[in-house]
Parts: structure tokens; C-alpha cells; sequence
């Protein structure tokens, strides 16, 4: 493969995004680069900037966006901080999920973080996992796959994810947040959830994600 290799792989939550890109990035030999918690450490700053839902004034958070420095740590795992302050943690409480959707349908929050995004893969490549990596941040790269899976294995994944870590909740509200997120990114008029016919489509419903990194390996590096 000549040049930087960037991977893109976009999907709705619970898919099985972060597993398998940071599988397939070492695999490959490139950077992981987790994009959702770009946004979700905006999230964080703007519940802590005492910022509540729903975001009566989108202006205010875009600058508070532009005025963080988030620092983001690829190797030997991402780390994610925000003006020298470890907030990998924190950035996965459930309520940040809430307020890491309201802030990524912000135009410049986006703006903000997807110039950072190309920074970080342009020189080394990267496996990059988001909503919007192959349709924004490069839609020029060959490699693009949007990974899905069913919604209830998505919510019984999510479940089991947040019990793993000590927030445990009810599979219920799971399911019905991670219906109302799906549709949110969805619709949104600022860089919506979507597909097009440059993607290769990855269901993960009846797959572990080893067969699935097998399978996105096999396809970048054919493409060469």
C-alpha cells in the first residue's frame, strides 16, 4: 500500500466501530483515531461550562470549542484531553453520549474538529471511526465502510459495555436512547448519518469482530 493508508469507518452507535477500527489499526500498522470522542470531550466541556440540553445557543459552544486545546494520544492506546486535563473517563459517562449528539450537530463544532482530524491523519494515515469520516472528513479515501448492525444487538452491546465499566443501565433505556441517536444523526442538517454507493456495507449482527476485521483487512489490501 503506498502512502498514507486512512480508513474510514463510519456507522451508527453500537456497531462495533471502536473495536474493529482499533483492531484493524494495528493490523495495518497505522494510528486509531477515535472521532467520537472528539466530540464527546466537547460534550464534557460544554455540560462543565454549565451548558444544559436542549443547546439553546449553539454560538456559544462553538467558541468554547475553538477556545480548548484537546490533545489527543494515539499510541500505545487514545487518550483524549482537554487543556492538559486526562478526560478519557470521563467522556464515557452516559450522559456525555446526550450532549456528544447535541454538540456534533453544531456547524462550527464540526468545522473545529474535522480540521483537526485531517491534521492528525494526514501525515502517518489512521483508521478513523466516526459518523461523517468518509462522507466529510476524507471523502477521497478508497477505503470506506460503513459498519451497522440491528438496533437491539446494538443496545444489548451497549449494555454490556456500560455495565463492564460500573455505569450499568436498564436495556430498555438504552434502546430507546440509541433509537432516538440514530434518528438525531440521521436528520440532522449538519453532516446527517448517510451513506453512499462509495461505501462497502458491514453488518455486524451475527459476526464477531475479529471475522469483521478479517473481512475490512482483506478488502484494503486488495485495494492496495
Amino acid at each position: 500500500m503506498r502512502g498514507p493508508v486512512i480508513v474510514a469507518i463510519d456507522g451508527p452507535s453500537g456497531a462495533g466501530k471502536s473495536t474493529v477500527a482499533k483492531l484493524l489499526a494495528r493490523r495495518l500498522g497505522v494510528p486509531y483515531i477515535d472521532t467520537g470522542a472528539m466530540y464527546r470531550a466537547i460534550g464534557l466541556a460544554a455540560r462543565d461550562a454549565g451548558v444544559r440540553l436542549p443547546i439553546e445557543d449553539p454560538e456559544n459552544v462553538t467558541l468554547l470549542a475553538e477556545s480548548l486545546s484537546i490533545g489527543i494520544e494515539t499510541w500505545p492506546e487514545m487518550r483524549v484531553s482537554l487543556d492538559g486535563r486526562d478526560v478519557t473517563a470521563e467522556i464515557r459517562e452516559p450522559e456525555i453520549s446526550r450532549y456528544a449528539s447535541a454538540v456534533s450537530a453544531i456547524p462550527g463544532v464540526r468545522r473545529r474538529l474535522v480540521a483537526e482530524q485531517r491534521r492528525l491523519a494526514a501525515a502517518s494515515g489512521g483508521v478513523m471511526e466516526g459518523r461523517d469520516i468518509g462522507t466529510k472528513v476524507f471523502p477521497d479515501t478508497p477505503h470506506k465502510f460503513f459498519l451497522t448492525a440491528d438496533l437491539p444487538v446494538r443496545a444489548r452491546r451497549r449494555a454490556a459495555e456500560l455495565a463492564e465499566r460500573g455505569t450499568p443501565q436498564r436495556y430498555d433505556d438504552v434502546l430507546a436512547e440509541m433509537a432516538k441517536r440514530d434518528s438525531d444523526d440521521a436528520t440532522r442538517s449538519e453532516s446527517p448519518l448517510t451513506r453512499d454507493d462509495t461505501y462497502i456495507l458491514v453488518d455486524s449482527s451475527g459476526r464477531d469482530a475479529a471475522a469483521v476485521v478479517e473481512d475490512i483487512e482483506r478488502r484494503v489490501r486488495a485495494a492496495g
